[in-house]
């Protein structure tokens, strides 16, 4: 069951990019950063509900607040750039993720970073600078595909503001019921400037972007609390490829459901990456388990 948990978390996050560029079509990108949580929230509490019987909501953590800010940061990010751009783009998101976890897991967790450990980060941002090249002379790359580096790379700090909040929490929280306090949260912050910016539905009502937006909070709700589950029983190294699989996949979706062209600089900066990622979870920091609980309960 832990290696289908970790393939439907993969799958999944693999078909983002699909769905938000199918849900643009409807409605703006602040209504589809509320949906992916209100659905989500949803999802999980129906889970939780059917599995414990009961949700236990917090909010009185300083790293509920933090996990729910860097997640809200992830989506709003994430959604307006890939509304501009490919739906492929996102998978710039993870690498920078990666690299901002080593610096804090460095800073914070005062963890020792091997020199496999610098290179793989360093090899993860040649492969984000290469993809958001794309092969555009310089003087046209900050009008184009440089806008939405900037915000997937935003989207990625703001994603591994929320991995450190879950590490902080796992401590004294249950999965499930941590992931639906940060999303809740997270919902009432996205869902706060709405009235305010957002221009509503800007297109045709399908059925097709309401499922998308459905799905997106499925995939929301349950693909975390899925991976997290996994990674209890699978092997780190089946975790590290299955799980950066993900970013071929969305390359796939893309050109399969929108044509989205695949240039070769796509290509070798996802190699790159894809390389940089294996290297850091094959021989990257290495900390004991002890030193790692007194420096959790510490930062706490």
């Amino acid at each position: 069951m832990s290696y289908l948990f970790l393939f439907l978390a993969t799958l999944a996050w693999s078909f983002v990019g699909v769905l938000v560029k199918t849900a643009s079509t409807m409605v703006d990108s602040s209504i589809i950063s509320f949906c992916r949580f209100f659905f989500g929230v949803i999802v999980l509490g129906i889970y939780l509900l059917m599995k414990d019987g009961k949700i236990q909501f917090k909010y009185r953590m300083k790293w509920l607040w933090f996990g729910a800010a860097g997640k809200s940061a992830n989506y709003i990010f994430e959604n307006i750039a890939l509304m501009i751009g490919y739906s492929y783009g996102n998978i710039l998101v993870q690498p920078v993720q990666t690299v901002v976890l080593l610096f804090a897991g460095s800073a914070i967790f005062k963890e020792k970073v091997s020199r496999s450990g610098w290179i793989s980060a360093a090899l993860c941002v040649i492969g984000v600078i290469v993809v958001g090249w794309n092969g555009v002379p310089l003087d046209k790359l900050f009008a184009s595909s440089g806008l939405t580096t900037i915000l997937f790379t935003l989207a990625g700090i703001g994603a591994a503001v929320h991995v450190l909040s879950q590490r902080m929490l796992v401590q004294t929280m249950d999965n499930g019921n941590m992931n639906f306090s940060v999303f809740l949260i997270a919902t009432l912050m996205v869902s706060i400037p709405i009235p305010f910016q957002s221009q509503g539905f800007t297109g045709v009502s399908t059925a097709g972007a309401w499922l998308a937006l459905v799905c997106l909070g499925v995939i929301t709700g349950l693909s975390f609390f899925w991976f997290a589950e996994a990674m209890k029983k699978v092997p780190f190294a089946v975790v590290a490829i299955v799980g950066n699989s993900s970013v071929l996949f969305s390359i796939l979706w893309a050109y399969v459901f929108f044509q989205d062209p695949i240039t070769s600089y796509i290509m070798i900066g996802t190699l790159i990456f894809v390389a940089g990622f294996l290297l850091l979870n094959f021989s990257g920091p290495r900390i004991k388990k002890a030193k790692r609980e007194d420096n959790v309960e510490a930062a706490l």
